[in-house]
């Protein structure tokens, strides 16, 4: 990668605000399972689901929308959470449904929770991605976001985008645009498969589990159950832009003779088609890395990836920025056989 000279730019993400409020629990939603476990209360605006090892709670809400933006503030069952599950998210009915989530993996007492965001589309999933996060989500509320339209899905936390899912269907992929789909939310026990695989289950002794949902919103349209669209119906409504400075970096491809030093594992690494491409190779014995030899001070830093195919199992792949010495910044993509991790330090 070059030394690079940085020009500061805007880059704008347009979303669609429509006119909303607040819901009322009382009067815009629907228990669906665990009734008495729910508790309303900060004049219908708050509720509390519970779960015991009898059963969770869930609810819907009544109204089914076709795009645009769900928020919901939330906090997790705090302490030990090995085997709860709690969901927030929007799907449409019967076969070949739609669905998009946000699911929060409960873990046990002190390590964290995983967040799983999944997109499922005319009947079909295998579209998830997971994090961890960089707070904890059992010590206040936060808000959790899905925008929706015709061309992606955002997924924020504290309106802070966390993963982006774009319409590829014409590369044969589904994308859910045309089923009007309802807002639900639930905690249940799923200790057969959540924590560390199941190997870790629900702690009954603990009692009751609880989390807690407060200050929905639903920035969308409201549409009848035989509604269909393949694009938004707002398109004409005033659009609002969320600008984000940041810097995009005049520079051509880097050269890693020139530009990168192996910092380990020195014979692993093979650079190949003039200097553009390098593979990073793992043994039994050393695994093999490398550095840029110019530091920088903000940016954009790309880098295109092919990961271990096969089985990976035990492998970890990185790409991050690091400075150096006690008290360093760091920021990384941490890449591992069963979730992708997002984290700064």
């Amino acid at each position: 990668m070059t030394k690079l000279t940085p020009c500061e730019v805007a880059l704008t993400i347009s979303c669609l605000i429509l006119a909303a409020s607040a819901g009322s629990f009382y009067d815009d939603m629907d228990i669906t399972f665990g009734g008495e476990r729910a508790k309303i209360f900060n004049g219908r605006q708050d509720l509390s689901l519970s779960l015991d090892r009898y059963s969770g709670l869930g609810f819907q809400y009544k109204h089914e929308y076709l795009f645009e933006r769900f928020d919901m503030q939330l906090k997790l069952v705090p302490g030990d959470s090995a085997g709860t599950f709690t969901t927030f998210y929007l799907s449409s009915q019967g076969a070949g449904h739609d669905e998009i989530d946000f699911e929060f993996l409960g873990n046990s007492t002190g390590n964290p929770y995983t967040i799983h965001t999944y997109v499922y589309s005319q009947g079909k999933g295998n579209k998830e991605q997971q994090f961890h996060l960089w707070f904890d989500p059992t010590a206040a509320f936060h808000t959790y976001t899905i925008i929706w339209n015709s061309q992606r899905i955002i997924f924020l936390i504290d309106n802070i985008p966390v993963r982006v899912f774009n319409n590829h269907e014409a590369s044969g992929v589904p994308f859910p645009k045309s089923q009007p789909m309802r807002v639900y939310a639930s905690l249940w026990n799923a200790d057969d498969w959540e924590t560390q695989g199941g190997r870790v289950k629900t702690d009954w002794s603990k009692g009751l589990f609880t989390a807690s949902c407060r200050k929905f919103n639903a920035n969308a349209n409201k549409v009848g159950p035989n509604s269909r669209s393949t694009s938004s119906k707002n398109e004409n409504k005033a659009w609002i832009a969320l600008t984000i400075s940041c810097l995009i970096l005049v520079a051509s491809a880097g050269s890693f003779y020139n530009d990168m030093d192996i910092t380990f594992g020195g014979e692993r690494a093979k650079i190949l088609n003039g200097s553009q491409d390098l593979s990073l190779s793992l043994d039994q014995y050393s695994g093999s890395g490398f550095q840029s030899k110019h530091e920088y001070l903000f940016g954009r830093f790309d880098m295109q990836l092919k990961l271990v195919p096969g089985d990976s199992a035990g492998t970890v792949t990185t790409f991050y920025l690091s400075s150096q010495g006690a008290g360093h910044d760091e920021i990384d993509f941490v890449i591992d056989t069963e979730l992708i991790i997002i984290g700064h330090g």
